[in-house]
């Protein structure tokens, strides 16, 4: 062989080298942006909801204010929580509903007026259920999970 097949076939096996390596790098890649929008998809996902109750004349009804309940939701008067209140007796980051192992809890992030749960307080976390009430503040909510 002369040098000049040699450098030929070098060089045709660097390039074949070369868009193998291209051909894996696009194949992580795409992996990786899958299952990036995959978790961005999930974390978009609502699993229930919170409807906010009005009371007139001692009785209880449906608003038509509603909240997504993601798999952490804080709620509280602060901006920067998944839920914001417009109550003056709700803290700023007055509880949180998380969804831990299949089971939905609720706490209280140490409010100044408590949270409550069937109007029973919040002294340590609870596990909640569907048709429960939760009550921030001076407001009342209906969680309404999905199945």
């Amino acid at each position: 062989m002369t040098n000049e097949t040699t450098l030929f076939f070098l060089r045709l096996a660097g390039s074949a080298a070369l868009l193998l390596f291209l051909g894996v790098l696009f194949f992580t890649l795409w992996q990786d942006v899958r299952g990036a929008s995959a978790q961005i998809e999930a974390a978009r996902r609502s699993y229930g909801r919170l409807v906010l109750l009005e009371h007139t004349d001692s009785e209880s009804t449906t608003s038509t204010k509603m909240y997504p309940l993601m798999p952490l939701t804080s709620i509280g008067r602060s901006p920067t929580n998944s839920i914001r209140i417009d109550d003056t007796f709700a803290s700023a980051e007055h509880a949180i509903i998380a969804l831990r192992n299949g089971t939905w809890w609720l706490e209280d992030r140490q409010s100044r007026n408590g949270t409550s749960l069937n109007e029973l307080p919040v002294t340590e976390p609870l596990i909640i259920t569907d048709g429960d009430i939760v009550g921030i503040g001076s407001r009342q909510f209906r969680i309404e999970l999905e199945p």
